[in-house]
């Protein structure tokens, strides 16, 4: 039995991790099967916008309707998960990579990450929040 918080932490983070990880994986991998190499940065915009979604649905709900989340599945699910799903470090490669090759989308690309994935957040606050209110009645 692990005594030790920090290792209890870590462990839940890593667990969180690999399916996060390999569901970024297998998204892009997907993303470039159908729209080709060269749009892998569609995964990427969709894996930003819901993670920023999943992440803010997760610490609304642990927040403020469910009191007794455990501080290791917290960590799991949005260190260890999101924090391994979503692709802030890629988006801001290929948003170079794409200003290198002069393309006409990296505006679109960087501007409707950011704002869509912030709409997100909201969009996941807000369900959070609605299955509060409906789960009161």
């Amino acid at each position: 039995m692990l005594k030790n918080s920090v290792t209890r932490a870590a462990l839940a983070v890593a667990i969180g991790a690999i399916p996060g990880a390999l569901s970024r994986y297998y998204i892009t991998e997907y993303t470039k099967s159908v729209f080709g190499k060269d749009f892998a940065y569609y995964g990427t915009f969709f894996i930003n916008v819901t993670g920023c979604l999943i992440i803010a649905y997760l610490l609304t709900l642990a927040a403020e309707r469910i009191r007794n989340f455990s501080p290791e599945l917290r960590l799991m699910l949005t260190t260890g998960f999101c924090g391994a799903y979503t692709t802030f470090s890629t988006f801001g490669l290929e948003t170079r990579t794409l200003l290198d090759k002069g393309d006409s989308t990296t505006l679109i690309y960087w501007l409707g990450s950011i704002i869509v994935g912030m709409l997100g957040v909201n969009l996941g606050v807000m369900l959070a929040r609605l299955n509060q209110k409906s789960s009161l009645e």
